[in-house]
């Protein structure tokens, strides 16, 4: 694992991969995410982005902040377009080059779902990462299948009725050789994430939880803050799946201990979206993060 100042002394003379001038909002933290996977993969890489935040803050035309290989690509075909690529490079005898599907929740767990199980379940040599910020961003905030329950969104204006998928959990069922889970607000976590799944033979799957500011509805100098305390009141859990064995974060291994976790309102009284829940519903959301937090600990 790469420490902060091994990456200060590694990575601060290095040419960006990810350069300023996106379009991106401000406080956005799935370009953060992008940023460190890139400095982790390096120049022999590739970006397939279906339709997502991705296509956007990439760059106005004619000007682009990527200095790789950057594929727009439909919103269902994100793993389609992977495989295609890591076919064309095989064909060509071309080795050493690294194939990245980055894929917002909309395009993961939802319209996007179906070809990426098809892509792992033939082994496709290549990384598929979902920076998860909840919701359909892009196009207005609509809710997706990744929306945590009681959630306001344009969709659901009086709150989500069912909890999000495990996107994670559902890939790590198809047995490849890489499942993790990060946050994008920790770049050295997500360094040493993509760097470990590049060196790893077959189908890895990343699912990063990105805080949306506009989308979450907190101000953008918060982001971090809401990273962090994703992770400390268990709302999100970070661990990993390295052929077949799970590894739990030494952060989240902490918060498995509920006296140590921070209430689940800590975190929803930050957000906007969550903005007047009852006490029920905050009770509902706090019983989802204790189930989930109990589970992890029973496997270990």
């Amino acid at each position: 694992m790469v420490t902060v100042n091994e990456l200060i002394k590694t990575e601060s003379n290095k040419p960006e991969l990810f350069q300023s001038g996106s379009s991106a909002c401000a406080g956005c933290a799935s370009i953060l995410a992008l940023r460190w996977a890139l400095k982790a993969l390096g120049p022999q890489t590739v970006v397939i982005a279906p339709a997502s935040c991705a296509n956007v803050y990439i760059g106005i035309w004619p000007k682009a902040s990527s200095a790789v290989p950057y594929i727009n690509m439909a919103f269902a075909a994100g793993a389609s377009a992977a495989s295609g690529v890591v076919a064309g490079y095989e064909a060509l005898g071309k080795k050493g080059i690294n194939v990245l599907t980055w894929a917002g929740d909309g395009g993961t767990v939802d319209i996007g779902i179906q070809a990426l199980s098809g892509a792992i379940e033939r082994s496709t040599n290549f990384i598929y990462a979902c920076y998860d910020n909840e919701g359909y961003m892009n196009t207005g905030t609509q809710r997706s299948s990744s929306t945590p329950k009681h959630t306001k969104t344009t969709t659901t204006p009086f709150g989500k009725g069912m909890h999000k998928k495990d996107i994670a959990q559902i890939v790590a069922a198809h047995d490849i050789p890489y499942v993790a889970t990060c946050v994008a607000t920790d770049p050295q976590e997500i360094y040493n994430t993509f760097s470990e799944a590049k060196e790893i033979e077959g189908s890895k799957f990343i699912h990063i939880l990105s805080p949306c500011a506009p989308g979450w509805r907190f101000a953008a100098s918060k982001t971090t803050e809401m990273g962090d305390l994703a992770v400390k009141t268990g709302f999100f859990l970070l661990w990993k799946q390295v052929n077949g064995e799970l590894i739990v974060h030494k952060r989240t291994q902490k918060y498995l201990d509920k006296k140590k976790r921070l209430p689940v309102e800590t975190y929803l009284n930050e957000q906007g979206r969550f903005g007047d829940l009852s006490p029920d519903q905050i009770q509902d959301l706090q019983n989802w993060v204790d189930r989930r937090c109990e589970k992890l600990a029973r496997q270990l």
